[in-house]
């Protein structure tokens, strides 16, 4: 009984974040094709490569040029993204990037969402390291919980950190607490989120199979018949 129930959580461990992640990316493909204009490849110029009037012949060309839409689409964002970042360490990116910002702060409700999603994306893809350096907080007498420095100092000389939730990270508190109550930590962002997001569960320096709890599981084997008597090492007399 126990033995099925090893098998199953282990199953559970290896499939779970397999179909999360499948999931993800049929979410997103979903997401691209569906704002992905028609104009860039229509399906009727497949037709000479999949030729047929039947219902099944315009399905298919229906997918595979959706599926080159999506193509084309990611492709041209990612050479936009490379090139809009190659624009910005130069001197008209900069003034380009002050440029749109005064725009966007000109509106008042762009300006809300744009500087929130700047401020996200810059937390996110920076590479200032005191964005993502994790560290104890000590909030209450021998109580410590992680935080993650957002790189940000008050007014008063407190130190702005982000105390996550677990395991729901995507939610927590912005708060300034005095430097000499955080303790630094060495190690990087993935270990401490591992941590978080298994709620303690997971084990930082390990992750795979063996991270989290361990548990052992004995089977016992009974060769009695049934009246709770082990027989396996009983000699013939």
């Amino acid at each position: 009984m126990a033995s099925w129930k090893r098998d199953f959580a282990s199953g559970l461990i290896v499939l779970v974040p397999i179909l999360i992640t499948l999931y993800a990316v049929y979410w997103l493909y979903g997401l691209v094709a569906g704002i992905t204009p028609g104009i860039i490849l229509d399906q009727a110029v497949l037709k000479e490569f999949f030729p047929g009037s039947g219902e099944n012949a315009l399905q298919t060309r229906k997918q595979i040029a959706q599926f080159l839409r999506v193509i084309v689409a990611m492709t041209v964002f990612i050479i936009l993204t490379f090139s809009v970042g190659y624009l910005m360490r130069t001197t008209v990116g900069g003034l380009m990037e002050r440029l749109v910002d005064n725009v966007a702060n000109r509106v008042p409700v762009v300006r809300v969402v744009y500087n929130a999603s700047k401020m996200a994306a810059e937390t996110a893809f920076g590479e200032q390291e005191s964005l993502q350096k994790p560290v104890k907080l000590e909030t209450w007498d021998g109580l410590r919980m992680t935080a993650f420095k957002t790189g940000k100092v008050a007014d008063d000389g407190r130190v702005v950190l982000f105390l996550p939730t677990s395991p729901n990270i995507t939610t927590g508190y912005v708060i300034e607490v005095e430097p000499e109550r955080i303790t630094e930590l060495d190690e990087d962002v993935e270990d401490a989120l591992t941590r978080v997001l298994s709620a303690g569960f997971g084990d930082a320096n390990h992750r795979g199979m063996d991270a989290g709890i361990s548990i052992d599981v004995v089977d016992e084997a009974r060769t009695d018949g049934g009246d709770g008597v082990d027989q396996s090492n009983r000699g013939d007399d």
